[in-house]
């Protein structure tokens, strides 16, 4: 994958990280590197197949989505955080328009930023997100369990659940029966199945076919 995860200590160790998604890697690397000047923990990734992965592996309290990429857009994105992660979103495009904003307006989003970003604005507005999202209740324990009553599973499952959720269109127990078939061909073994899978759309990615099959 094209994605980094900051390991830095910060100042907000205490508050979940922030994911920011954009395919021009100047701009990427900017509010990055402008977030954790101010202190946040941030996870990169260049692409909204990755971003997917990343939101379930580790859980950002906020995602910062450039609109137009190659492959699944901001939008994408977006849908998946509303509908399957609960993982709020700020658009930060260089084509916020009207019809742009009404868009994201429609998804949920909390902002539509337009390039270049204030900075000042946006670490106050991710301070603000997240400082809510700390005095909130903690995040279910269970959440990467597939589902309520079934045993919690391994990073790699998580997201390996998270992938066939986006690309196969399923809900999270029909994605969990799914991964569970899959294993059961390839010999029982849920967390080999699912690296398997990951292992699968890591070089679909690379080859350009995004057919991820373990």
């Amino acid at each position: 994958m094209n994605s980094l995860v900051s390991n830095e200590p910060t100042a907000h160790a205490h508050r979940r990280p922030v994911m920011v998604v954009d395919d021009d890697r100047l701009v990427l690397l900017t509010l990055a590197h402008g977030l954790r000047h101010a202190g946040f923990e941030v996870l990169e990734a260049d692409n909204g197949d990755d971003a997917i992965l990343m939101a379930r592996a580790h859980r950002p309290g906020l995602a910062l989505l450039d609109i137009r990429m190659q492959g699944l857009s901001g939008f994408d994105v977006a849908q998946h955080l509303k509908d399957y992660e609960r993982i709020p979103f700020i658009f930060v495009s260089a084509f916020a328009d009207e019809d742009v904003r009404q868009q994201a307006q429609a998804l949920g989003a909390l902002a539509c930023l337009s390039k270049p970003v204030d900075m000042a604005d946006l670490v106050g507005r991710v301070t603000r997100v997240l400082g809510s999202a700390a005095a909130a209740a903690p995040v279910d324990a269970g959440a990467t369990a597939p589902a309520r009553g079934l045993t919690p599973v391994s990073t790699d499952a998580a997201v390996a659940l998270g992938l066939l959720m986006q690309r196969e269109a399923l809900q999270r127990p029909h994605a969990w029966e799914r991964l569970q078939a899959l294993a059961q061909a390839h010999g029982g073994d849920i967390d080999l199945c699912a690296r398997a899978l990951l292992a699968a759309h890591e070089a679909a990615l690379h080859s350009g076919t995004h057919q991820p099959q373990p």
